[in-house]
């Protein structure tokens, strides 16, 4: 399963009453700005276009004769947001080559006078929308009384280009992510492939350009083209990796930086999914815990009750009437993975296994499509292409298949319950057709990088405390905030402790304690 190291938009949704791929919001009484519309009825008509157009995929595209930041074109939509679009290149090595288009919407600061700059914003994936994720996050005042709230769909996603190359995403999860014998091993491999060869097929020339250093300067070319010296950034999950890659490559443009949810990017992408099953594997327990604690309805131990359903749908699929489609190992999994990344989620997770219990897969399928983003008609909202087109390019993989599904099975001996499926879904990256180009870590000895604020929670399934530690560690001058809970990211979740000292660093720049835990 595609359990992304990502975007907090489910916490969010429980939390501050704010899903980002819903159909409406309803917002918090400490955020500022317009009321925000149903993402259905977006409109998308009064976003700018630059002078040059988007590229084709596949085609060598437009090019320009002279490198330019011409100031960015604002324009009114979606009830009180401001819209734009900008060109950058394809390959930043080649300015003048072809381009593609970002798409850009921003908040303004509610104080004009007492305004700071912009603070930029990323919701995490590879995959969460920018763009999306400003008009549906409740800030804290402090924050949007001083700044321009900014988010850019970072190529390959939403507006900026995105990626569609998902006809076999059904079958994908259909297939057992525990392959058993050499023919079910064959099976799983052979519907991936079928996913990547799509992929490569429609977006050959643009799939190299996608990883995360190139998103760092789309993000300094949005700087200029805004005309400030240095930028203010709030990253979550993947936007972690967003964040130290930009402080990597443009040191002394960063002005003030959080990173909640934190991406280690030294990690190789097997021991990064391994991490990320032994984080799924906590909350897990942690979950099955509080159902013998509470009673979730099960008649039974919560662990047992849950073996039986995971070996009902290896046996047989367990069919929901919802969808018209049965909940699959694959399918079963998602909605662990789902549920799993905030504990507000626990009671939809017991729901659906008590309805599985009863031989009906109507809450996991509906769990499962809530992870994958899709729509009550059946619509697939996008982002699951460019998880791996980003995944696939910033950390090593083996090129061998069966190396990933070795390894998975050697991470489901530890998880039994969970482990196996996380792992399994990275062989999309032994097949991918471009070679890796792993992140490198931001140096100990840089020079001109302010202190860095880093959030990790102690029960975070997705990025582990541990990762946050060690960013930490490893960032000259930056400081830790642990949080001590259940979920998948923290900040302007409503928790003082966090979101107070938070927001006086980046209004004010007054550095938090080192060393700060929130219980």
């Amino acid at each position: 399963m595609t359990l992304r190291a990502t975007r907090p938009v489910a916490a969010l949704a429980v939390v501050i009453l704010v899903l980002l791929g819903a159909c409406g919001v309803t917002r918090s009484s400490d955020a500022d700005g317009p009321t925000v519309p149903t993402t259905a009825g977006r409109s998308t008509s009064t976003t700018p276009k630059t002078t040059a157009p988007p590229i084709t995929p596949g085609s060598s595209g437009p090019t320009t004769t002279t490198p330019r930041i011409a100031p960015l074109n604002w324009k009114s939509c979606d009830g009180g947001y401001q819209c734009a679009s900008m060109a950058v290149p394809v390959d930043h090595d080649r300015p003048n080559g072809p381009t593609l288009e970002l798409g850009l919407v921003r908040r303004r600061a509610t104080k004009p006078g007492q305004r700071i700059g912009t603070l930029m914003v990323n919701p995490g994936g590879p995959g969460g929308s920018a763009t999306d994720f400003v008009e549906q996050l409740p800030l804290p005042r402090g924050l949007t009384d001083r700044f321009d709230i900014l988010g850019f769909d970072p190529r390959g996603v939403g507006k900026s280009s995105g990626l569609d190359c998902h006809s076999h995403l059904q079958a994908i999860y259909d297939a057992d992510p525990s392959p058993e014998s050499t023919a079910e091993r064959a099976s799983y491999i052979k519907v991936s492939k079928s996913f990547v060869d799509e992929c490569e097929k429609k977006y050959a020339k643009l799939l190299p350009f996608l990883g995360t250093p190139n998103v760092a300067k789309d993000m300094d070319l949005i700087r200029q083209a805004l005309g400030e010296d240095q930028v203010s950034y709030l990253g979550y999950s993947y936007g972690t990796s967003i964040g130290q890659e930009y402080a990597r490559l443009f040191p002394t443009r960063v002005r003030a930086m959080v990173l909640d949810g934190v991406v280690d990017t030294t990690q190789t992408g097997l021991a990064f999914a391994d991490a990320q099953a032994a984080g799924f594997n906590q909350a897990l327990d942690a979950y099955l815990a509080h159902c013998d604690k509470t009673d979730c309805g099960f008649g039974q131990p919560a662990g047992p009750a849950l073996d039986k359903i995971l070996s009902q749908a290896e046996k047989t699929p367990i069919p929901s009437r919802r969808a018209g489609r049965p909940a699959t190992p694959g399918v079963v999994n998602l909605a662990l993975g789902e549920a799993l990344k905030n504990e507000a989620f626990w009671p939809d997770l017991s729901q659906a296994l008590e309805q599985a219990q009863n031989g009906q897969g109507d809450g996991l399928v509906y769990l499962a499509d809530e992870y994958l983003g899709r729509k009550a008609d059946g619509q697939y909202e996008g982002g699951f292409e460019i998880y791996f087109a980003v995944s696939c390019l910033d950390q090593s993989w083996p090129h061998d298949p069966n190396a990933v599904l070795d390894a998975a099975r050697a991470t489901g001996v530890k998880y039994p319950r969970i482990g196996e499926a996380i792992v399994s879904d990275y062989v999309r990256c032994a097949l991918w057709p471009t070679p890796s180009q792993p992140l490198k870590p931001v140096p100990t000895t840089i020079k001109g990088l302010p202190p860095i604020v880093v959030i990790s929670t102690t029960g975070d399934p997705a990025t582990p405390y541990e990762n946050g530690v060690k960013v930490a560690q490893r960032l000259p001058g930056a400081v830790l905030i642990t949080n001590k809970g259940e979920q998948h990211t923290i900040f302007a979740q409503g928790k003082d402790c966090v979101d107070e000292p938070v927001v006086s660093y980046l209004a004010d720049l007054e550095v938090p304690k080192d060393g700060l835990t929130c219980s």
